[in-house]
């Protein structure tokens, strides 16, 4: 099938097939799934200008739908999305605005490709490190008879890294808030503009909703409990990214028809995501989510080798 937009020729199929992947993982994770379709559009031959800017159109969909379930689960803090979204958009046009200084010179798919690899790579070590600190953590505690029962670890969502969300809520730079949802008496709203800030700016920059910084954030910066950090960012994804997708339309960088075919099969993916979440314990969800980032540098430092797509 032809995309004239940005001038591509791909099976439709395979655009699908994507697309239920990064739904699923997506409506698991809390994430817009960029980590992994940037890398296979980009992989596709796609330039990477329509891959930033065509991945957060397919995302708004597909976090429309996992939103809504996490919804009914009782996943979501409204009044956390509503503030993230503040620091989002602006993080958003910046990055935006990198990528347009970036279109100008020959090296946009390198820059952009190189640093989404840094990034991914850095997230799941970190998260690695973090799950097996925390799993050693339990077990010590159970060795030591403080955990009542194997189903009370499982649904334990504490981290060995709670000490740096707890600084955090510490700051004493003013306005303070409370987020009752996410069971946190008081926190500083900078601290929470300024997360959402950063993962704005990579949205803008890498594309997609950059749910693969922010959820990890909101967990060890913010000390959110998993489960309420993975909804909570799926319905801000969905303004947030909306916003990246207008703003990246204007700019010449969508491929409307290239998204439409990868929601098909995300907007199924997604509901199937959001459900299987009430199944798992936090530390599971983040030890799960590991090895995804591994995979989208994986590919997208493929793409840069070879400089064709991956099959």
């Amino acid at each position: 099938m032809n995309f004239l937009i940005s001038g591509v020729h791909i099976n439709p199929f395979y655009l699908i097939g994507v697309g239920f992947i990064v739904g699923l993982l997506g409506g698991f994770f809390g994430v817009g799934g960029s980590f992994l379709a940037g890398p296979a559009l980009f992989g596709f031959g796609v330039p990477m200008n329509f891959v930033v800017g065509t991945d957060l159109a397919h995302i708004v969909g597909k976090s429309i739908v996992a939103a809504r379930k996490h919804r009914t689960l009782g996943n979501i803090d409204l009044k956390l999305g509503g503030i993230m979204v503040i620091g989002t958009i602006g993080g958003v046009e910046v990055g935006a605005q990198f990528i347009q200084q970036l279109k100008k010179t020959a090296h946009i798919d390198l820059v952009v490709g190189i640093t989404f690899i840094v990034i991914l790579l850095g997230i799941s070590a970190f998260m690695a490190w973090e799950s097996w600190s925390t799993l050693r953590m339990r077990r010590a505690e159970a060795r030591n008879g403080k955990l009542r029962s194997a189903a009370a670890a499982a649904k334990d969502d504490r981290s060995a890294f709670a000490h740096i969300a707890r600084k955090i809520q510490s700051l004493g730079l003013p306005p303070h808030l409370s987020l009752p949802t996410s069971g946190i008496d008081r926190i500083s709203l900078w601290s929470i503009i300024g997360v959402a800030f950063v993962g704005g700016l990579f949205s803008g920059f890498l594309g997609g909703g950059a749910g693969y910084i922010r959820m990890p954030s909101m967990i060890y910066l913010l000390g959110i409990p998993t489960h309420i950090a993975v909804g909570t960012d799926l319905f801000e994804i969905i303004i947030s990214a909306g916003y990246g997708t207008v703003t990246h339309a204007l700019k010449g960088n969508v491929d409307i028809l290239l998204a439409l075919v990868m929601h098909t099969g995300a907007a199924i993916g997604a509901q199937i995501g959001a459900t299987l979440t009430q199944y798992f314990g936090g530390v599971l969800i983040r030890l799960a989510f590991i090895p995804l980032p591994l995979i989208g540098a994986a590919i997208v430092l493929h793409g840069l080798l070879t400089g064709q797509p991956a099959k």
